[in-house]
């Protein structure tokens, strides 16, 4: 090429000077959305991640990874149960509200498990896991649960993919 810039490709090296298009980059790629909960003296609290991913069938663990620089981090890291919740498709208002006020639930939105942990009945599936390991993950921390039980029901998930919400249509 002549010197154009090539507009519909970009290639750069993440750092200080290129997060923006690093952030965009990675939303490139659909998540799905989550919701983990935990319990703490001051009552129920909640966090929205898409971070979340599978990491072992035998033992049951997942994952997920708070920011550092969230207000909701050391309840979260220091917690030893939480459940994680995978949003359907018409919870996206829920996410919302979640993500603005992390004690944002009303009488009768949750219930509790035999730890305390709340639990967000009418999610699409919720995974209630007793803490197994953190580890330092740059400005996040990657945190292990091991699953102790699981629900689920039918229904459409909720994706994320360049900053909106949306839901899946199968190809064939």
């Amino acid at each position: 090429m002549d010197g154009a810039m090539d507009t519909e490709n970009q290639t750069f090296q993440p750092g200080p000077d290129t997060t923006r298009a690093f952030r965009d980059a990675l939303g490139r790629f659909a998540t799905g959305v989550t919701i983990v909960t935990t319990q703490t003296p001051d009552g129920p609290i909640a966090i929205t991640a898409n971070s979340f991913a599978s990491l072992s069938l035998d033992p049951p663990l997942v994952l997920w990874s708070p920011a550092k620089a969230s207000a909701r981090f050391v309840p979260f890291t220091e917690a030893q149960h939480f459940a994680i919740h995978v949003l359907a498709a018409d919870q996206a208002a829920l996410c919302s509200e979640v993500a603005r006020d992390a004690r944002r639930f009303r009488p009768g939105d949750l219930t509790e498990n035999e730890n305390g942990v709340p639990l967000i009945e009418t999610a699409l599936a919720h995974f209630e896991c007793a803490r197994d390991a953190v580890h330092d993950g740059g400005d996040h921390v990657i945190v292990v649960g091991r699953v102790q039980r699981v629900r689920m029901r039918e229904g459409e998930p909720l994706l994320f993919l360049n900053g909106q919400f949306g839901g899946f249509r199968a190809l064939g």
